[in-house]
């Protein structure tokens, strides 16, 4: 496979960003001798442990229903054409095959919902008992199945938006027609993936020395394609560049995906049971859920401000502002930062963010101000009203290996203790070291 191949597939994974310096220096050949230095020191350090990582390269795959169609198929001898990777054809798979028994996909619990013998003869349902409840199984079951895939694939492609924007747009042929915007794409987004630590300085900024070198070649020349670069780098020195049109498609997709995941965490958060006032995780919660919506919810609703700002437009949020919403963190964390983020006062204060885009609750803009200022947040540089400025171009440091997001000297160590539950909340698994059960 072609380097550029490489480099394109590394948009949709979660590749260290030193491995992807490494593929930028074989793509892109006319990198100025500064510019090869810059990268290479990087690149460097892609080769640290032979090259070995023990954290994967790549967000989880949601699983197809290969398998349960299979079976279906087998049971119900039926040949219908079927994409066991989308969960909406995989429920009319289920429809049709379960149509001879009567089965409705709106109706699939196995004590409530089966026909007895006389709805089974009135339907003409010519089986036993035994292989109707067979049938209705595996059908309830494909229908889980479809549900389960559909959450997974929504809570990958949630997770990607968060740290890489709008890239599943860019195509094979777009990517590799401007090979500085690519690499750059490449490369920043691969920094934004970098998975979190547990520090008490915050998250790094993603726009290290690499990062500047490739924006600024694209800077320089009259024909880089900036509406892709805005697709995962949705800032002003990138905005300024589009036309009309571009900006406004581009403005029209952040405020729906805005939309859409608000809607999303408003489910999640009828369904949880999560302290508002403290945000601290609680025994039941799923908090991967919550975290992921909530961070790929604050990066739709950041670059939608973003454009409405690069548009001139941010004056139609005034009479109705959606604020940010906070992730929810463990009680030890918020001990070891000092206790709770002003963020998060701000945000219980405030109404909650779906509530305001769907116009069941009122928020100006003057009110987000308001709770900003009895908090003692600055509410442009928090991002609450306006674009989050990064500050200084951070130097790069070497991907660290994580367990749980705590740092571990090497990856064959890390592996030992991420398979021993450390640090993961769960007890301890002793057997894993050895019998002990401390780490001491």
């Amino acid at each position: 496979m072609e380097a550029l191949d490489r480099l394109y597939r590394s948009l949709d994974a979660r590749p260290r960003p030193e491995d992807v310096a490494v593929l930028v220096l074989e793509v892109n050949r006319s990198l100025t001798r500064r510019e090869r230095a810059v990268i290479g020191n990087v690149a460097g350090h892609a080769s640290r442990w032979q090259g070995f990582s023990g954290m994967s390269d790549d967000y989880a795959r949601p699983v197809g229903a290969a398998r349960q169609v299979a079976a279906t198929r087998r049971l119900f001898d039926v040949d219908a054409a079927v994409d066991t990777e989308d969960p909406v054809s995989v429920l009319e798979f289920a429809e049709l095959a379960g149509a001879g028994i009567g089965w409705d996909p709106e109706h699939t619990d196995f004590l409530a919902d089966r026909l007895n013998r006389e709805a089974r003869e009135a339907a003409g349902v010519e089986l036993s008992k035994r292989q109707y409840n067979r049938r209705f199984r595996m059908l309830r079951r494909l229908s889980a199945k479809a549900d389960r895939l559909g959450r997974a694939q929504r809570l990958r492609s949630a997770t990607l938006l968060a740290s890489a924007g709008f890239v599943d747009v860019i195509d094979r042929e777009r990517f590799g027609a401007d090979v500085d915007a690519a690499c750059f794409v490449a490369y920043f987004t691969a920094r934004r993936k970098l998975r979190r630590e547990f520090s008490l300085t915050g998250r790094e900024n993603p726009f290290d020395q690499v990062a500047d070198v490739l924006f600024a070649r694209c800077r320089a020349r009259a024909d880089t394609d900036w509406a892709m670069i805005a697709l995962a780098h949705p800032v002003w020195d990138v905005l300024r560049h589009l036309s009309a049109d571009q900006l406004g498609e581009l403005l029209g997709r952040w405020s729906a995906a805005t939309r859409s995941l608000a809607a999303v965490l408003d489910g999640v958060w009828r369904s949880s049971d999560i302290d508002r006032a403290t945000m601290v995780v609680r025994s039941g919660v799923d908090s991967s859920t919550w975290n992921a919506f909530a961070g790929a919810y604050n990066a739709a609703r950041a670059a939608w401000i973003s454009c409405l700002h690069a548009a001139g437009l941010s004056s139609l949020l005034d009479d109705a502002w959606p604020g940010k919403a906070m992730r929810v963190m463990a009680a030890d964390l918020v001990a070891w930062h000092g206790g709770l983020h002003p963020d998060t006062s701000v945000w219980a204060r405030l109404p909650l963010p779906w509530e305001v885009l769907d116009g069941t609750a009122a928020c100006t803009r003057a009110d987000v101000e308001a709770a900003c200022r009895e908090h003692g947040v600055d509410p442009e540089r928090a991002g609450w009203t306006a674009p989050r400025e990064h500050g200084a171009i951070a130097r790069f440091r070497p991907t660290p290996e994580l367990v749980h997001g705590v740092s571990v000297s090497d990856p064959l160590w890390g592996m030992v203790l991420r398979r021993a539950h450390v640090f993961s909340g769960k007890a301890v698994r002793a057997e894993v070291l050895g019998g002990q059960n401390t780490l001491g």
